[in-house]
């Protein structure tokens, strides 16, 4: 049973205070009642009450919990063949022509139960766990229908009760024609627009709404009735923006004040400043590009000059990025997209906390929530530079160790 008091002792942290990583080295951290009482040095740390769990860090890096802002978690089926198929030559197309592609994942996800979509997830989460995730933000779009949705959402809601993690639910109805809507796409808008979001809404599965606003999937005419109705329920938006082509979705996103605008590699200067002056993040995701053999890299130039914050995830789903590795989008980061290092952990971190609109987590600050992590080594760079080693020696979710 973990104390309602405990202190962490020995440790370098990277508070991701300020610039970089923020780093204080021998240093102290105190936990009360499942929040951050105390960051500093020894000598300053308060004392230690009679019932106090100490954790000697032996020296080791103490980081906040790490947050995977993107991800389809939920879904049923598997695209491995035609993965296969594709490799044998097989185009996109012609698999899509034969009921594959997100249509199959569709299917499946519709002939699932609420509690095999939970069964199916839970080893996909336990993985994300396993590498430091304290925060998972957990789409729908594989039901494409009011009750497949909802079922969708509640079985994220379900993963969090059953597991230390935290899940944040997003709205991904306008994700993909569902097939009774072929050729009909402003007609399931309309279904979505009229009764999807403003059932689940009421029900509270929501905690954002997103869209697919893309050459293949849906029109900034379209993604805007989606975000107007967003913002009349009173929920957050995020894109799926500028993936494929450049549909100008970011300055549409950045028109609602969303939270994030995600993917981005064909994102323009407008965009990107109207992302800047909106405070909208850029959450990039090399796990898509990296599966997609894709060649056009996110403007990271731009988004630097112009200050927007940016963060990482690994978009897991089915199709386009079957990765359950938060670690290996931070090497994959740093290779692919030539991220620093202090950007790519502070992109797990703090600005993925940002794009999910949560202030109370992502850094080691005195009042936030004690989601941490403590790593074997100490320098911070190490959690980059190298992947597919267990460095995971303790992490703390609201205060609680599992």
């Amino acid at each position: 049973m973990t104390l309602a008091h405990q202190r962490i002792k020995n440790v370098t942290v990277a508070t991701l205070e300020g610039e970089g990583y923020g780093l204080l080295h021998d240093a102290v951290v105190c936990i009360e009642d499942g929040s951050i009482s105390y960051v500093g040095n020894a000598s300053n740390a308060p004392t230690a009450p009679a019932e106090c769990d100490v954790i000697d860090g032996q020296g080791k890096l103490l980081t906040p919990g790490l947050i995977d802002c993107h991800t389809h978690l939920v879904w049923a089926g598997s695209r491995a063949d035609e993965f296969a198929r594709r490799l044998h030559g097989v185009s996109y197309a012609e698999i899509a022509a034969q009921g594959g592609g997100i249509a199959a994942t569709v299917r499946a996800t519709r002939a699932a139960s609420e509690a095999e979509l939970v069964e199916l997830a839970t080893p996909r989460l336990a993985a994300l766990m396993a590498e430091g995730v304290t925060t998972v933000e957990i789409k729908s779009g594989y039901g494409l229908s009011l009750a497949d949705e909802r079922k969708q959402l509640r079985a994220a809601r379900q993963l969090a009760s059953a597991h230390p993690v935290s899940v944040q639910t997003t709205l991904l109805a306008a994700h993909a024609l569902p097939p009774e809507f072929k050729d009909n796409a402003d007609a399931y808008i309309d279904l979505v627009v009229d009764e999807i979001l403003p059932t689940l809404a009421g029900e509270g599965l929501a905690d954002a709404v997103d869209a697919f606003c893309e050459s293949v999937g849906f029109s900034p005419a379209q993604t805007e009735r989606v975000f107007a109705k967003a913002q009349e329920l009173g929920l957050p938006v995020k894109l799926h923006a500028e993936q494929l082509s450049n549909q100008n979705g970011s300055a549409l996103a950045a028109r609602y004040q969303a939270l994030s605008c995600d993917h981005l590699e064909h994102l323009d200067e407008a965009g990107v400043q109207a992302m800047a002056n909106s405070g909208t993040v850029a959450v990039l995701l090399p796990g898509a590009f990296y599966f997609l053999r894709d060649t056009k890299l996110p403007p990271l130039a731009l988004l630097r000059e112009y200050q927007v914050p940016m963060a990482l995830a690994t978009d897991a789903n089915p199709g386009t990025s079957p990765i359950l590795s938060l670690q290996l989008m931070l090497q994959m980061g740093a290779t692919l997209f030539r991220m620093t290092p202090e950007e790519c952990l502070r992109g797990v971190t703090c600005n993925a906390a940002t794009a999910l609109g949560l202030t109370d987590r992502g850094r080691v600050r005195e009042g936030l929530r004690a989601d941490l992590c403590l790593w074997d080594c100490q320098d911070p760079a190490e959690l980059t530079y190298q992947f597919g080693t267990q460095r995971l020696a303790a992490c703390w979710h609201q205060g609680v160790r599992r």
